[in-house]
């Protein structure tokens, strides 16, 4: 009889809620069944860096083909340090694994698609940050997921960095010199989007349908309206990967460890788009 398909599920910090949503998940019975799921990890360590590592068997078992996606449950920035690996977090681990550097975050929740020029910097680093270059590559990398989505001709919404988009320099130049640039350069690849917007209307445009994806300069400019409507279902999905990568949206909450009141519904949507996409890349290459 022919094994089914298999994800890999890390159980994040130990001493976070991860070991408890991945438990009340795989128990849920609201899980994808053409799938198999194999938690990667142990609840019962004593040395919460192993987390770091789970994810790097993970990342290695799908580069080799024996996993067909994998899941990660929380960690934080500091166990990463801790364990020995100088990343940001879990997308900047994985692609250096995957030995990619066209790569970005996209949060899915809701009517929202979300992606990130630049992730977890602080506030006065995003405007150095930004590139013309990086944008584009976002732009393109979003109407990639887009396409995996489903969706045969994607239309992107890019948002400006300043208030009122820029005001046609008034309000920073930011989006003349450097966002519309990157706007025409993925134009002139085919991809259907324009901007930038002003970020307080684009994400009511796209909450109503007028976009399928959104493209953010920064961290909290993306993350606030989709967590406003998906706080407990949202999805974070790396861009770029050879592989399907999926996490809960959200952190280790150690304030509710261990209490057993951990809501799983994150990381069953995880789960579950980890599967959707699996399933679409296996369709596509035969």
């Amino acid at each position: 009889m022919p094994t089914q398909p298999r994800i890999g599920i890390t159980l994040g910090d130990v001493a976070g809620i991860g070991p408890e949503i991945v438990a009340k998940a795989l128990a849920s019975r609201k899980l994808d069944r053409r799938f198999d799921y194999e938690i990667i990890g142990d609840p019962r360590t004593k040395r919460r860096a192993d987390a770091a590592d789970w994810v790097a068997q993970g990342a290695h078992r799908c580069l080799s083909g024996e996993l067909s996606g994998l899941v990660t449950a929380p960690i934080s920035k500091q166990l990463l340090r801790d364990a020995g690996y100088r990343f940001e977090g879990h997308t900047e681990l994985l692609a250096h694994i995957a030995r990619t550097k066209r790569f970005a975050m996209m949060l899915v929740g809701g009517a929202l698609r979300v992606a990130l020029v630049t992730i977890h910097v602080p506030l006065s680093r995003v405007p150095r940050l930004l590139s013309t270059k990086r944008i584009a590559e976002v732009i393109e990398l979003s109407h990639d997921a887009c396409k995996r989505f489903g969706i045969r001709r994607p239309k992107i919404g890019v948002a400006g960095l300043n208030p009122h988009a820029g005001e046609g320099g008034l309000l920073g130049y930011e989006e003349q010199r450097i966002i519309a640039p990157a706007i025409r350069s993925a134009k002139r690849k085919g991809i259907n989007v324009t901007g930038p917007w002003p970020a307080d209307t684009l994400f009511h445009k796209a909450y109503c349908g007028d976009f399928d994806a959104v493209v953010a300069m920064y961290h909290d400019q993306g993350l606030a309206p989709l967590k406003m409507i998906a706080f407990d279902s949202g999805v974070n999905l790396t861009l770029g990967l050879p592989f399907v990568r999926t996490s809960p949206d959200h952190g280790t909450a150690f304030d509710i460890a261990g209490k057993g009141i951990a809501n799983p519904a994150s990381m069953i949507a995880a789960i579950n788009l980890a599967a959707q996409l699996s399933q679409r890349r296996k369709a596509t290459k035969n």
